[in-house]
């Protein structure tokens, strides 16, 4: 049965790639993020392929791309990928629902070791997309400034963080033209390109939503190292738009620590906010030691 250009369903199969893990493939990652961990020697950083699943959008991403948002992004770590391997990638759509106007599309790609075939890392993507209405694209935004900005003040959301521990040290990123180039690139999309922005109803450069995780996810090594390379998860909401050139800081806070067989595992509220507070992203994130 052939469903290829049929709207996504759960268990479709997106694809697969295989990639060498080559220290120019790290070297670039470090400096796109500006993350240059001492473990990137030997070690390439976990979500190196961050942005896997929309190697295959063609394949899982709704017809109607007008205003569509990455939601939430959660990371599961289970291995090191060690410089010199080579890895596998596979992509599954896993579950569809609507919410709140908006139809969602949650897709799971994991990255294998080629050669033993162990799991090394798993994403799960929340995109969601508004329905299809005429007229659409030919007059306004789908959000802007002033309306996030709106969006934020309307809404009452619970306390954040909750976390009562110590503080992780944290990190702060000003994400210039150059850094979208690098990170979503080289194409032209509406994460590179204003043009492209405006078309799919932004009125700039929207930074990619993955880019936030990844901060995080630097936060969470410098803290945690192999705790955080070997057994770290992360779930995060994506709440506002970062637009190019803005700077953001990236926090996290212990929240507690559970024991894990013969370690521990440290429970965080993590969460990145711009310099006007505006967070942009908010959620869990824990590591073991």
């Amino acid at each position: 049965m052939n469903l290829k250009g049929e709207p996504a369903f759960v268990g479709r199969h997106c694809g697969s790639n295989t990639y060498d893990i080559s220290p120019e493939v790290v070297a670039f990652y470090a400096d796109a993020l500006d993350d240059h961990h001492p473990l990137y020697g030997e070690l390439a950083p976990p979500l190196l392929h961050h942005s896997e699943c929309f190697k295959f959008v063609g394949e899982w991403y709704l017809a109607n791309l007008f205003g569509n948002l990455h939601a939430q992004q959660d990371w599961e770590l289970f291995a090191p990928i060690a410089v010199g391997s080579r890895v596998r990638s596979r992509s599954t759509v896993i579950e569809r629902f609507s919410k709140r106007g908006r139809d969602y599309v949650v897709n799971e790609t994991d990255l294998v070791d080629d050669g033993d075939g162990r799991l090394l890392v798993r994403g799960r993507t929340f995109q969601s997309f508004l329905p299809p209405k005429p007229g659409e694209g030919e007059a306004g935004y789908v959000v802007d400034e002033s309306t996030a900005k709106r969006k934020q003040g309307q809404e009452r959301r619970p306390s954040f963080p909750t976390a009562t521990g110590a503080d992780l040290a944290p990190v702060k990123k000003t994400v210039d033209e150059r850094r979208c180039w690098m990170f979503s690139g080289p194409g032209r999309n509406y994460h590179t390109d204003r043009e492209q922005a405006r078309n799919l109803g932004f009125p700039n450069i929207v930074v990619q939503g993955m880019m936030s995780t990844c901060f995080v996810a630097q936060v969470m090594q410098d803290s945690f190292g192999m705790g955080w390379i070997q057994g770290g998860k992360m779930s995060v909401k994506l709440t506002n738009v970062l637009w190019v050139d803005e700077s953001v800081t990236i926090h996290g806070k212990i929240r507690e620590e559970v024991p894990e067989g013969t370690r521990t595992r440290v429970h965080c509220d993590v969460w990145v906010e711009k310099d006007d507070a505006t967070r942009v992203a908010l959620g869990t994130a824990s590591a073991v030691r």
